[in-house]
């Protein structure tokens, strides 16, 4: 079992900045395929970011490329999410998510943290 913690999230203006931190729980954090996923208001909850076991391999949804930047400490079993140079439209709930599978979907992602509110000022 894992259970994900959520923080960081918050008011920010655009052009600012945040950083999300997700703290895991569970002995197999190292092995687990981390990433972000956000939802706002009436929409679907899309996919922003993962990163795999080691920290070598990274993907990222278009629209975030070059502004956000996902790591993980494997040792203080943690995963983050730094969110440079954001737009009104990165408005959502963040949500962490963790999975044994790569193929990372929301469909079939088994761990979801509660969510984080980030909030996005013109």
């Amino acid at each position: 079992q894992v259970q994900l913690v959520e923080s960081g999230g918050g008011l920010v203006q655009a052009g600012g900045s945040l950083r999300l931190s997700c703290a895991a729980s569970g002995r197999t954090f190292s092995s687990f395929y981390m990433g972000w996923f956000r939802q706002a208001p009436g929409k679907e909850r899309d996919f922003v970011a993962g990163i795999n076991w080691s920290g070598i391999s990274t993907s990222y949804a278009t629209s975030v490329k070059g502004r956000f930047t996902i790591s993980r400490d494997n040792a203080k079993n943690t995963v983050y999410l730094q969110m440079n140079s954001l737009k009104p439209e990165d408005t959502a709930v963040y949500y962490c998510a963790a999975d044994q599978s790569t193929i990372f979907l929301k469909e079939s992602i088994k761990y979801w943290g509660q969510g984080t509110q980030v909030t996005v000022s013109s």
